[in-house]
């Protein structure tokens, strides 16, 4: 097991129908995939989600990659950001789309969980509009076993990332956000970029510890059309968050960005 792994940014446009911009209606669905993503059963799973709703982007967390690719979305450009390497494998946060990104960046977290000491993975890519629009994606999986302090700390520096940003971002992910001062500070961390919390119906179907919801999906400066929770996966211990957003006409100044992570 190594916890600095060999390779950090893993990247790849595999599939021949990647295209150049954003849709100005994309689906987007996020997933703590429990390292189920090379599984044969998450193959067909997402084929058959795919045939009933557009996924245009796909924001895995706990996700398993290999240089020779990554099974189910061999058809999706791909950024990763390993956290962990073991015999040669990667493993960490993976954000797929039918779109290849402009450029994407992958960060570790400075604090370790403190029972095996691995770094948590942070991955921000951007991509276009057809207008030259930038849509950021911030694609979290936050640390877990520390104090509080340190969980704060990793949020603020995710803050970093994009505060210099106008523009259309996403962030979501796995924020294992399971104790009220946690959430507090991630409420904190939302509400200081601007952002707005995706709502689902099915509360119960979105994973929790000790009553705290642990994945959320935060956006700026787009229209959200709709979004479910789905629990009919038999794959993770956490369910896919699915939204439906649409492109507004507001444009932030934003080209630099990743000059300035």
């Amino acid at each position: 097991m190594i916890f600095v792994p060999s390779v950090m940014h893993h990247r790849s446009c595999r599939g021949s129908d990647c295209r150049l911009y954003f849709p100005e209606h994309f689906g987007i669905l996020c997933w703590n995939v429990h390292k189920k993503n090379r599984h044969p059963d998450f193959a067909r799973y997402l084929k058959d989600f795919n045939g009933q709703q557009a996924i245009d982007c796909l924001l895995l967390q706990e996700a398993e990659f290999r240089d020779e690719g990554i099974c189910a979305l061999d058809d999706y450009a791909f950024d990763a950001a390993a956290n962990l390497e073991v015999n040669g494998i990667f493993y960490g946060v993976l954000t797929a789309s039918t779109i290849e990104s402009d450029e994407a960046r992958p960060y570790l977290s400075k604090a370790r969980e403190s029972l095996i000491g691995t770094h948590k993975s942070l991955l921000v890519s951007r991509y276009r509009f057809e207008d030259d629009t930038p849509l950021l994606i911030l694609n979290i999986h936050a640390i877990n076993f520390r104090e509080t302090g340190s969980y704060e700390r990793e949020l603020q520096r995710f803050a970093e990332r994009a505060k210099s940003y106008e523009g259309p971002l996403i962030v979501a992910g796995d924020f294992n956000s399971w104790s009220a001062s946690r959430t507090w500070r991630l409420h904190r961390f939302k509400n200081a970029l601007g952002l707005k919390t995706v709502r689902f119906d099915e509360k119960r179907k979105v994973k929790s510890f000790m009553g705290r919801r642990l994945d959320f999906i935060f956006y700026r400066g787009l229209e959200l059309l709709d979004s479910a929770v789905f629990d009919d996966h038999g794959l993770s211990d956490h369910n896919p968050l699915y939204a439906w957003f649409r492109k507004v006409s507001e444009r932030g100044d934003s080209d630099k960005i990743l000059e300035r992570i």
